[in-house]
């Protein structure tokens, strides 16, 4: 079984809250990793989702970033209800 990893970036417009992190997070870009592994069969191979974290700025010291693990589903949330904040 081969284990890949796929980064992409996100861009929040507004603070927002991912289930899972207990505090609110500030707008911004953010790094998200997405670790998934293949899935072999006589006929086809593709590739699952096993994992999945965001780089944040952490707590302290200032200027630190921290990894964590998050769920595929609670991102698409976050992202959902930060499209659908109205532009002030």
């Amino acid at each position: 079984m081969t284990i890949r990893s796929r980064r992409e970036t996100v861009t929040f417009k507004h603070p927002f809250h991912i289930r899972g992190i207990e505090r609110m997070l500030p707008a911004g870009v953010y790094q998200v990793i997405a670790d998934e592994e293949t899935i072999e069969s006589e006929t086809f191979s593709a590739w699952r989702r096993v994992g999945t974290s965001i780089i944040v700025p952490a707590e302290s010291p200032a200027g630190t970033m921290e990894m964590l693990s998050i769920r595929a589903l609670d991102l698409a949330e976050a992202q959902r209800v930060d499209a659908s904040i109205a532009n002030d």
